[in-house]
């Protein structure tokens, strides 16, 4: 008997900020199509929910007051999403696994050996064609419906009907292996020259990405990689 076949779990976390580091996590959810399973769970982060953060998921202190720490949502977590599993979320790479890395880490628990997949990554590569690729601007190219934006349930459940149709009817298994082949970028990823081949963006555009920080952020780490291999960073 071989192997079960590669699953994919479509997850998403609504958090006090932006720095794992220093925030938290307040929500968590999961959804596996294989086996039409759902897994959401607010969090208590310990720490006071900025208004900020507040009036995008609308989750307040209220709400978490009487939930569990992450440690104890933890090991639910890692059982809902055991077996071959591939874990998905957009803008994975940038923003959510490092907040699950942290809270594992804060938890005193070893996170599990998941694979990860970023699919606003996929959308970037595969896409290029687009002028955007937030989840909300997927959702109106794919005809999918509105839904209570920025509640992870609601978010999860998007992502899964827009990954579905991007990928088609490509097996998870090959979804996943082309994600880890090194692609070079060739073009603008994103912003106002996005599509442009790398080499005709102008290079004082470059270096305002370098002063304002935005290419030390981690989802843009292989545009920083590209652009010194082509020499194209102001030195």
């Amino acid at each position: 008997m071989g192997s079960d076949p590669l699953r994919a779990i479509y997850y998403d976390t609504e958090t006090t900020g932006i720095d794992p580091k220093r925030e938290r996590i307040v929500e968590i959810a999961a959804y596996d199509p294989a086996q039409d399973r759902q897994f959401v769970q607010l969090v208590n982060p310990g720490i006071p929910i900025p208004k900020e953060a507040s009036a995008v998921h609308h989750i307040t202190d209220d709400m978490v007051a009487e939930a569990p720490s992450f440690a104890e949502v933890a090991p639910q977590f890692a059982k809902f999403c055991a077996g071959n599993t591939v874990l998905i979320a957009h803008n994975n790479d940038g923003f959510d696994i490092h907040f699950l890395r942290e809270e594992f880490a804060r938890a005193e628990s070893e996170m599990p050996p998941w694979k990860f997949l970023d699919s606003l990554k996929w959308a970037r590569r595969y896409r290029g064609d687009l002028p955007r690729h937030s989840l909300q601007f997927l959702r109106e190219i794919y005809g999918i419906a509105a839904n209570n934006a920025h509640r992870a349930l609601d978010d999860v459940i998007v992502l899964q009907q827009v990954f579905e149709r991007m990928i088609d009817d490509l097996p998870m298994e090959q979804v996943f292996v082309l994600m880890q082949q090194k692609k070079a970028l060739t073009r603008m990823p994103f912003g106002k020259h996005q599509g442009v081949p790398l080499e005709k963006v102008p290079p004082s555009y470059f270096q305002w990405l370098a002063k304002s920080g935005a290419l030390d952020k981690a989802n843009n780490a292989e545009l920083k990689e590209r652009l010194e291999t082509l020499e194209l960073l102001p030195t």
